[in-house]
């Protein structure tokens, strides 16, 4: 196992409590100078799932917590629908400041630089050493070209069941369990951004059936831990 190589501003822990106090001070880019807080990632430190989208909103800028917008209420509705229990998830995004241009007195989303994520990204991967979890889930095309590589096709790959890249979660001189499992899917903003009722109907249904895989993927490693007990 290669040993990680040494970041500025990412302590090495695996204390998501440590982690998200340190990121605070993260000048890895320059998106802080218009944020502001750095969010990172909320839910439980023993988390099975994983789900990492692009970077945080307005409204979770303002908090400090991910996915508390509309786009959050809306991954909400599909959690319970596919069958996924929040305590089995853990929220983040691949880019933790909020990157944003003026719009009259809104400040609207901006498409973060390949830089950008590539500068926040030993943050999500001391996210995974310290969760450990089954899967990774990339909400939308940023998240997923993070995790699986610039050249990955969202559109072609979604909602499969892949492996996790090797050394997605690499400690420091030590073996760190990274996930088994990375999957694919739209982001929850895309339900929203769709143009008219139905559109938004079959969006949010092909969200929910990629969900759904996530979710057999749990039922079935339950049935697993049951056996062997």
């Amino acid at each position: 196992m290669a040993k990680r190589k040494d970041v500025p501003f990412v302590p090495r822990t695996t204390s998501i409590r440590g982690l998200r106090m340190a990121v605070q001070k993260c000048r890895g880019c320059d998106l802080y100078k218009t944020a502001t807080q750095a969010v990172f990632g909320a839910g439980p430190s023993k988390a099975r799932v994983v789900f990492v989208g692009e970077q945080p909103g307005d409204q979770e800028d303002r908090q400090g917590i991910p996915f508390v917008g509309p786009a959050g209420a809306m991954l909400d509705k599909a959690f319970e629908d596919a069958g996924i229990a929040r305590s089995d998830v853990y929220l983040t995004n691949a880019v933790k400041h909020f990157k944003w241009e003026p719009r009259g007195k809104r400040r609207i989303h901006k498409k973060p630089r390949m830089s950008e994520i590539k500068a926040c990204r030993p943050w999500l991967e001391a996210e995974l050493r310290a969760i450990k979890p089954l899967i990774v889930v990339c909400l939308g095309a940023v998240a997923a070209q993070s995790i699986m590589g610039s050249q990955f096709k969202l559109m072609q790959n979604r909602g499969e069941l892949l492996p996790a890249p090797g050394g997605l979660a690499e400690a420091q001189g030590a073996k760190a369990e990274g996930p088994e499992h990375v999957i694919a899917t739209i982001h929850p903003s895309a339900v929203l951004r769709a143009p008219d009722s139905e559109a938004r109907r079959q969006a949010y249904e092909s969200l929910v059936a990629d969900l759904k895989v996530v979710a057999k993927v749990l039922r079935h490693q339950n049935r697993m831990r049951s056996a062997r007990m």
